[in-house]
């Protein structure tokens, strides 16, 4: 036995033990010595235990046959660093690992090993493979940083006011009454299989505005377009609902069974940050200074959701939110009421899947119905463009903006020129289609969009030839990774955008236009994808685990750009993340999420017959 103390117990996934756990550990460690080209473990055979190594470095390699002990290498493990964990705990190991120079090894008994899994469940979860536990890892791993626990509730009883549905033929004197009586502001009416909500506010408008009598029918006034969330799903999405769609309380379902009603104010109770109020101040504004006000809180929200940790996949749901009623209101506040139900405003790009984290540069672009007369079009968008600028978002770089009459067309046009990119299949083809299917509507009249999206969706589903010169965009860049299997670095840094977001954004989005899914958002593409066993089930998670964990550095990379002073609010930040600043956790992170991306291109060349590198 060891009983030397110079094993450093300070690193993952050693630290997450306790005091008695690291005796347990430090009294059971043996010790190894190997000369270069030692296999240390051997493909097929039983190990020891756990390695971790104190000097030296040891390869793992991929071994096809005994006789061949030259195999593909996946990674080097330096000092501190442990490998055999899963060949110990599966009880063959599949794969060798061999010394590169003379080494030093801690052993780590299996018999222990599976000892502290058991006592330690923070422990054994580490040595899951799945992305997942790991990234929880990461967001926890800084006890200033954690995630609340009001980032992680539920809905459930807790959070939801119990509802009654009004009697049939229940009048608006009748309603009025119970509401009064229940002290609620709001009830339920029920049609057939569908529920309906009405407000004191409804009940007011109906009699005073609209001067219907008391006895009319509650149901005549109800509002039968609930937005609803099902029971045990994340609050935090109920307030990113209630944001989007400019309402005070949402519905609660279990399947098609009523459970009650989640009202804003109960919501707000829950959460420290001020998103609401940002909305509420966007949406109250009456002038383009008064938005710039609010918009000007927002750099504050981003901040601050990720300084209490709050995942990735919520943050870019909430501000994409608060963008998109951000720009329809300016919006609004520059085209004339006339206009408004005769064009629609797309935002595209990361904007249009709800995707950006902090205030990029601009991607916006105008349908308008064929023959339209407005003769101020062109001095209102270029207006519009100068003040979103004004209001965080700076120019895009390829002019993708209203204020260029390029993105700016009748629908009919806007198709044509669809047909011509699809058809045309060029470099320039390419990408404006990748900015354009991205388009989501924000302002005016959303069903000009609808139209055009579902002809281009009908249109793309069987051009095999563009779809697979489509997917090899995605492999434009190289994955950051050594054929040794480490991460690539650059003096510059690693760019997670080129080197891992963008692949993952353009081979699901090629794979949802030829399978007809709406969705913009990779993740919900993703989640669509999966049910429709186009990606594997194991690969989807991974997919979306990778893209969370890459959003995270670049976030983090962002945020702390802008708290050093290294680039203004409004300017476009760069994505290349300096891996010296990383400790070992991250750095592995990082490396897996850019294997799960390598996966991921190899399984588009398979499907579109690619060349090319990966």
């Amino acid at each position: 036995m060891l009983t030397d103390n110079t094993f450093n117990a300070d690193v993952l996934p050693f630290s997450l033990l306790d005091e008695e756990e690291h005796q347990l550990l430090q009294d059971n460690l043996d010790i190894g010595y190997y000369q270069a080209g030692e296999a240390i473990i051997k493909t097929g055979d039983v190990p020891e235990g756990l390695c971790i190594i104190l000097k030296g470095c040891v390869s793992e390699l991929d071994v096809r046959s005994h006789n061949d002990r030259h195999g593909h290498t996946f990674v080097h493990y330096t000092a501190n660093e442990y490998f055999g964990a899963w060949s110990a705990l599966r009880g063959r190991a599949i794969h060798d690992f061999v010394a590169d120079e003379e080494t030093i090894c801690y052993i780590l008994p299996t018999k222990i090993l599976l000892d502290l899994i058991y006592r330690s469940p923070a422990f054994g979860e580490f040595f899951n493979k799945n992305l997942s536990l790991q990234n929880e890892l990461l967001e926890h791993k800084n006890d200033t940083l954690n995630m609340t626990e009001f980032m992680l509730a539920r809905i459930d009883n807790s959070c939801m006011r119990a509802t009654s549905v009004l009697p049939d033929g229940t009048d608006l004197e009748g309603a009025t009454r119970y509401m009064s009586e229940e002290q609620v502001d709001c009830a339920l009416v029920k049609r057939g299989k569908r529920y309906g909500m009405v407000t004191r506010t409804d009940i007011l408008n109906a009699i005073v505005l609209d001067q219907q009598p008391l006895t009319a029918d509650v149901q005549s006034i109800a509002n039968f377009r609930l937005i609803t969330v099902e029971s045990g799903d994340y609050l935090f999405n109920a307030l990113i609902l209630m944001t989007l769609h400019h309402i005070d309380r949402v519905v609660v379902m279990q399947g098609s069974e009523l459970r009650g009603i989640i009202d804003l104010a109960d919501t707000l109770s829950y959460f420290s940050s001020h998103s609401h109020v940002v909305g509420l101040r966007i949406e109250r504004a009456s002038s383009i200074d008064e938005l710039k006000a609010a918009a000007g809180d927002m750099g504050d929200l981003i901040r601050s959701l990720y300084l209490q940790g709050v995942k990735v996949r919520f943050a870019m749901d909430l501000l994409a939110a608060l963008n998109k009623r951000l720009m329809s209101k300016l919006f609004n506040l520059i085209v004339p009421e006339s206009v408004l139900p005769h064009v629609c405003l797309v935002v595209m790009g990361s904007e249009g899947r709800g995707e950006q984290i902090v205030k990029t540069d601009q991607d916006n672009g105008l349908i308008t119905r064929d023959g339209l007369d407005w003769p101020e079009q062109q001095e209102s968008l270029e207006y519009f463009t100068q003040m979103l600028v004004e209001l965080g978002f700076p120019l895009c770089p390829g002019n993708v903006m209203v204020s260029n009459p390029f993105w700016v067309l009748p629908i009919s046009e806007w198709a044509q020129r669809s047909r011509d990119w699809v058809a045309k299949g060029d470099t320039d083809s390419l990408l404006n289609l990748a900015i354009a299917v991205d388009a989501y509507p924000v302002a005016g009249n959303k069903a000009i969009y609808k139209t055009s999206r579902n002809w281009l969706l009908r249109e793309l589903r069987h051009k095999q030839r563009f779809l697979s010169a489509f997917a090899e965009v995605a492999l434009v860049f190289n994955t950051p990774l050594t054929f040794l299997g480490g991460i690539r670095d650059r003096a510059a840094g690693v760019d997670v955008k080129k080197g891992g977001i963008f692949p993952i954004v353009q081979g699901v989005r090629v794979l949802a236009l030829q399978y007809q899914v709406a969705e913009n958002n990779t993740y919900r593409r993703i989640e669509a994808l999966i049910k429709l066993g186009v990606i594997p089930p194991r690969l989807g998670t991974e997919l979306m685990e990778s893209f969370s964990i890459l959003q995270w550095f670049r976030l983090t990379h962002h945020v702390h750009q802008q708290e050093q002073g290294q680039v203004g609010a409004s300017a476009v930040l760069d994505n290349a993340v300096d891996l010296d600043s990383l400790d070992r956790l991250e750095k592995d992170l990082l490396r897996q999420s850019f294997q799960v991306v390598k996966d991921f291109k190899k399984h588009l060349s398979l499907r579109y017959r690619l060349g090319g590198g990966i």
